[in-house]
C-alpha cells in the first residue's frame, strides 16, 4: 500500500486520468475487433468482401457494433491524450490485444497457446514498466502552442516523409500485393495513424483548455486539426477493415500495434519533444518496457495456431484443419496459398 501510495504520489493528476481513460479504451477497442470480424464474416458470406472492396458490411447490423464499440474506445483514447503523453498512452493499447486474444480464443475459436498466455503477461509488465515511468504531460496553454510544435521542421520533415509512403503504398503497392502482404495495408494504417494521434492530442487539448474556460474554438488551427483528424481516420478505418477481412485477426491485432505505437512515439518524440523532459535512465526504462511489450506480442502471433500438448504432429495437423476451416469461409487466408488461389 505505501509503494502504491508513493507511485500515485508521484504521477501528476493529469498522468492518473489518462491512465484510467487509456486502460478503458483499451478494453473496449479489444473487444470491438472481435465483433467487426465476426460482422465482416457474416457480411463476407452473403455479399462481396471487404478485402476485395465490397462494402456489403455496412448494411450488417453486428458490424455496426463493433463499429460503435470503437468509437466508445477512441473516445476514451482521445481523452486520455488530452491528459497524458503519448509515450504513456499509446503503448497501453497493448491491453487491446489481451482482450482481442482472449475473445477471439472463446468467441472465433482462434485458439490461445500457452505461451500466449505468457506473451499477455509480458504485455501487462511491459505496460506497468511504461506507466511507472512515464514523463509528465507538457504544460500547454494555448492550441497556438501547438501549432507552433507542429510546424517545426523536424516534424514538418516527418510528416512529409509519412505522406510520401503512404501514397506510394496506396497507389503502388496496395493494388498488386495488399491481399498476399499484411505489411502493406497495416503500413498505410499505422503511417497515417501517427499523424492522427499528434491532431488528435492537439484537438483534445484545445477543447480541454475550451470547457476550462479559455475557448480555443475560435482558432483556425482548431479546425485544422480537426480537419486533419477527420481525413486520417477515414483512412485507417478503411485499411483496417480491408486487413482484418483478409487476416487472420490474432495476426493483425500485434503487427498493427507494434507498427502504429513504434511510430507513434517516434512522433510524439519529434513533436512534443517528450524525452526532452526526461533523464537517460527513464529513457531506457521505458524502452526496455516497450520491448518487453513487443515480445510479448510476438509470442501472441508466433504461437496464435499451436495447441498445448506434446504432440507436434498433432498441432501441425490441428493448424491444417484451421487453414482449411478458414479457406472454406474465405477468411483470413494463409500467405503462402493465396498464389495458388489466384486467377491466372
Amino acid at each position: 500500500m505505501l509503494a502504491m501510495r508513493r507511485w500515485s504520489e508521484g504521477m501528476s493528476s493529469d498522468n492518473v486520468k489518462g491512465l484510467v481513460l487509456a486502460i478503458s479504451s483499451s478494453l473496449f477497442i479489444g473487444a470491438s475487433f472481435i465483433v467487426k470480424k465476426k460482422g465482416l464474416k457474416k457480411a463476407g458470406a452473403s455479399g462481396v468482401r471487404a478485402g476485395v472492396g465490397g462494402y456489403s458490411y455496412l448494411l450488417e447490423p453486428l458490424w455496426w457494433a463493433g463499429m460503435i464499440t470503437m468509437v466508445v474506445g477512441e473516445i476514451a483514447n482521445f481523452a486520455a491524450y488530452a491528459f497524458a503523453p503519448a509515450i504513456l498512452v499509446t503503448p497501453l493499447g497493448a491491453l487491446s490485444i489481451i482482450i482481442s486474444a482472449v475473445l477471439a480464443h472463446i468467441i472465433l475459436r482462434e485458439r490461445l497457446h500457452t505461451f500466449g498466455i505468457l506473451g499477455c503477461a509480458l504485455c501487462v509488465v511491459g505496460s506497468t514498466t511504461i506507466v511507472l515511468h512515464a514523463p509528465p504531460e507538457r504544460q500547454i496553454e494555448s492550441v497556438a502552442e501547438v501549432w507552433v510544435l507542429a510546424t517545426e521542421p523536424g516534424f514538418l520533415f516527418y510528416t512529409a516523409l509519412v505522406l510520401t509512403i503512404v501514397f506510394i503504398l496506396i497507389f503502388h503497392f496496395v493494388p498488386q500485393y495488399g491481399q498476399t502482404h499484411i505489411m502493406v495495408y497495416i503500413g498505410v494504417c499505422s503511417l497515417v495513424g501517427s499523424i492522427s494521434v499528434m491532431s488528435v492530442k492537439a484537438l483534445g487539448i484545445a477543447l480541454k483548455l475550451t470547457f476550462s474556460g479559455m475557448n480555443q474554438l475560435v482558432y483556425p488551427q482548431t479546425w485544422a486539426f480537426t480537419l486533419v483528424v477527420a481525413s486520417c481516420v477515414i483512412t485507417q478505418m478503411n485499411y483496417l477493415n480491408k486487413a482484418l477481412d483478409t487476416f487472420n485477426t490474432a495476426v493483425v491485432s500485434p503487427i498493427y500495434y507494434v507498427m502504429f505505437t513504434s511510430l507513434t512515439i517516434l512522433a510524439s518524440v519529434i513533436m512534443f519533444k517528450d524525452w526532452d523532459r526526461q533523464t537517460p535512465t527513464q529513457i531506457i526504462t521505458e524502452m526496455c518496457g516497450f520491448v518487453t511489450i513487443l515480445s510479448g506480442t510476438f509470442l501472441l502471433h508466433k504461437t496464435k495456431d499451436m495447441v498445448d500438448g506434446p504432440s507436434l504432429s498433432t498441432s501441425m495437423s490441428m493448424r491444417s484443419l484451421k487453414h482449411e476451416e478458414e479457406d472454406l469461409l474465405i477468411e483470413g487466408i494463409p500467405l503462402k496459398r493465396q498464389d495458388s488461389l489466384r486467377i491466372p
